[in-house]
């Protein structure tokens, strides 16, 4: 590693976060594939959501979250690019604005005032209750992934039991589709 006059590490590049979406086949396999490829090199993926966008088409939509400097996700999207069944690669990062959701499952416990503070907590972050006992809540809450994470946070001290993530989708903002057609 080299280092400038005043010490400061010239060749270092900053790992960011980035959220990618890739347009597949629907069929067997796809998914197996995209994820061997990220484990076969030695990327993480930080989050992974799969689901059928266009029946008739038969096309998937893949939405990845992985970090990487630059040339690392350069590399991912290349690699992607050139599997078969990928029609297209969007690094909504970088390619204007979009919008990205996760949605997540919390269970607390509590009784008494620990019980009255999860519910308020809940109506602060417009988390909605779907499930309920005694003795329990089960949370209903949306948003991007660092509002979950404060949610997590914050229901800890009082009674949290379990959490269940989809993890991030994402899609960009504008009339455009991934393929640029509607």
């Amino acid at each position: 590693m080299s280092t400038g006059i005043y010490g400061a590490n010239i060749h270092s590049e900053e790992i960011r976060t980035h959220t990618i979406a890739v347009l597949v086949d629907n069929e067997p396999g796809v998914l197996a594939r995209v994820i061997g490829l990220f484990s076969g090199r030695g990327y993480n993926i930080e989050s992974l959501t799969v689901a059928e966008t266009r029946h008739r088409q038969g096309l998937s939509r893949i939405t990845i979250v992985t970090s990487g400097t630059a040339m690392i996700i350069e590399q991912i999207k290349a690699q992607l690019n050139r599997l078969v069944p990928v029609h297209s690669v969007s690094d909504l990062t970088i390619e204007g604005p979009s919008v990205e959701r996760e949605l997540a499952l919390v269970k607390v416990a509590g009784t008494g005032e620990k019980r009255v503070e999860a519910l308020r907590i809940a109506d602060i972050f417009r988390a909605r209750v779907v499930d309920s006992t005694n003795e329990s809540f089960v949370f209903e809450i949306v948003g991007k992934t660092e509002k979950l994470e404060a949610f997590v946070d914050l229901m800890r001290p009082l009674g949290l039991i379990d959490i269940s993530r989809t993890g991030v989708v994402a899609i960009a903002r504008g009339p455009e589709s991934m393929e640029g057609q509607d």
